[in-house]
């Protein structure tokens, strides 16, 4: 007796260099979920076009988030693995749940907010972003969204439009649910906000060594005397911990509160810790840049599974709102 896998589904945007905050925000977690889900992981460069809009800086960044997802040890025999636009069916299936999506439902979305309040000029795709976002989720039967905290409401969404279209068409679309670690639900960056390429506040993994030195060399610390106990509610400390199994915290824990710590020496060990921790993975993405022929390979199957489900939804919703007729 078989038994059934949960789907697991998300995806990243292409929009630059890998940091920490990807990796054990989400990517970490990727991986390990193909051990024990049926896995469905994607680089969403229809989501990119919000803010990028350089054609060669979108195709780099698109590459080297797959090189940068298979160094890390995505497995296309045990998942799922592909770019979005390579599965144009997405489209499709935002418009039709466009017809399910009210304008309040979009205008309480905080993300849209936040973004215009930082600068972004607003425009369509930055406010439909939720319905793309529900389109990616239902049109592949996920049953599991791990999300961060940030996009929590974006599931929420995802859930009204979807139960929305069953009680108009029957019951076609999957209710996902959503899955956020506790643990890592917001990294800091370098600065004590969310770690983030638009905050300028990375530390990169696999940038030059020296790159990613200066990086953690220049976390934001207090200016607490060496032989005062250390505020562990700050980066540094955040940022350590997440190196550390129980007992490595619990020593950390203990270090901050005997007097003679440096935070000099912290920042050194950071690096050194994070050069260790990435090293296999460095190693494997320097060899994959040599074979992209095996990349595109990759991905061309990864497009092949994602579209064969893609067009068994596609299909079931065509039926059900009466376009294929």
């Amino acid at each position: 007796m078989s038994i059934h896998k949960k789907r697991v589904l998300s995806g990243i945007q292409p929009s630059g260099k890998l940091h920490l905050g990807n990796y054990f925000g989400m990517m970490s977690r990727m991986i390990e979920y193909q051990e024990s889900n049926d896995l469905f992981c994607f680089i969403v460069n229809y989501h990119a076009l919000t803010t990028i809009h350089d054609k060669n800086e979108l195709k780099d960044n698109t590459i080297n988030a797959a090189l940068d997802f298979l160094a890390l040890g995505m497995d296309p025999e045990k998942s799922t693995f592909w770019v979005q636009s390579d599965v144009p069916q997405v489209t499709e299936l935002t418009w039709l749940l466009s017809n399910m999506a009210g304008v309040g439902l979009m205008e309480r979305s905080t993300s849209y907010k936040d973004k215009i309040e930082k600068g972004l000029k607003p425009h369509m795709g930055l406010f439909s972003y939720p319905v793309l976002m529900a389109a990616d989720i239902l049109l592949y039967g996920s049953d599991i969204v791990p999300v961060g905290k940030d996009q929590k409401q974006h599931l929420e969404i995802t859930r009204d439009i979807a139960i929305k279209f069953n009680n108009t068409y029957g019951d076609i679309l999957i209710i996902p649910e959503a899955s956020i670690n506790q643990d890592t639900k917001l990294i800091p960056g370098i600065d004590g906000q969310k770690m983030s390429k638009s905050y300028g506040n990375t530390i990169p993994i696999f940038a030059e060594e020296k790159i990613i030195k200066k990086a953690v060399m220049s976390i934001l610390t207090d200016s607490a005397g060496i032989n005062e106990p250390k505020d562990k509610d700050t980066p540094l400390f955040q940022i350590y911990s997440m190196f550390l199994d129980t007992e490595g915290k619990k020593l950390l824990n203990d270090r901050y509160d005997t007097p003679g710590l440096r935070y000099g020496d912290l920042k050194k060990e950071l690096f050194e810790k994070t050069i260790e921790y990435f090293s296999p993975f460095r190693e494997k993405r320097a060899q994959l840049s040599k074979d992209m022929d095996f990349v595109y390979k990759t991905l061309e199957i990864g497009k092949n599974k994602a579209s064969e489900v893609a067009d068994h939804y596609i299909t079931k919703i065509r039926n059900a709102t009466g376009l294929n007729y």
